[in-house]
């Protein structure tokens, strides 16, 4: 199974054919033009790994931009190795085997991969997973002080979206607040439609501290219904992200 476009490639090599087409299936939701293919389970339909579905599959979605491959147990990253060992020396050296976790590193990937990035800079969106798999969730609301400041009579002014600015004119970060409306707030999707529009700008934006080009921090954040998201940049590009960030949020993601 598989799904090819212009860009790095993502392959998925799970010991089960189910688990690596259902990665696809979800990664495709949040990246739904990323080059994805899987190689899960054997050439028989068992459970185990085989270095022929790994060469097809990158094959699949190698378009010249080099291709992103994870495993999920050590000898999948075995039978991957091998596989590599019968690529061309041009197509081998385009090719990274990434140590992430699968699910999270994948999505990760396939969402950087959708937005155009380069082919380290897709194998760094899948190793972001190391860190954040593991981290706590931050409570929702509590790195978002500027919204608080914007409902005590400050000098915050509000606009008819719901986003407000941080009004100053001084040198510093350009800020701004929205509060999240659609149902089941800052999940999979609408993360995914916010790094995808954070990244066609050049400046770093952070949400809620959090850099806005990184979907698993992002998710990390766990933002739900009703919290107030602080979107802010202290690069003097960064003034027209942060607009349309908080233009985003407050239109629902198209959820609402």
């Amino acid at each position: 199974m598989a799904q090819t476009t212009g860009g790095v490639g993502v392959v998925f090599v799970s010991h089960s054919e189910k688990i690596a087409d259902g990665l696809i299936e979800l990664a495709s939701q949040m990246a739904p033009t990323a080059a994805l293919a899987a190689a899960g389970g054997t050439d028989d339909g068992r459970i185990g790994t085989s270095f022929d579905k790994v060469l097809a599959a990158i094959g699949a979605v190698d378009s010249g931009h080099g291709v992103v491959v994870l495993c999920d147990l050590g000898s999948a990253i075995l039978t991957a190795e091998t596989a590599l060992d019968f690529l061309d020396d041009t197509v081998r050296a385009s090719v990274r085997i990434v140590d992430a976790p699968l699910v999270e590193g994948g999505v990760a990937a396939s969402v950087a991969a959708q937005t155009g990035a380069s082919l380290d800079e897709v194998a760094a969106a899948a190793r972001s997973a190391v860190g954040e798999a593991g981290a706590a969730p931050e409570t929702p609301g509590s790195a978002a002080p500027a919204a608080a400041a914007s409902g005590t009579g400050g000098d915050a002014a509000s606009d008819a979206t719901g986003a407000t600015d941080s009004g100053s004119t001084a040198p510093g970060p350009y800020t701004r607040t929205a509060t999240l409306i659609n149902k089941d707030g800052l999940h999979a999707r609408p993360a995914a439609e916010f790094v995808k529009l954070a990244s066609t700008f050049g400046g770093k934006v952070t949400v809620n501290g959090k850099d806005a080009k990184s979907l698993l921090g992002i998710m990390s954040l766990g933002l739900t219904k009703g919290t107030s998201v602080e979107i802010a940049s202290a690069d003097p590009a960064g003034r027209d992200a942060v607009d349309a960030l908080a233009e985003l949020v407050a239109g629902g993601f198209g959820e609402a």
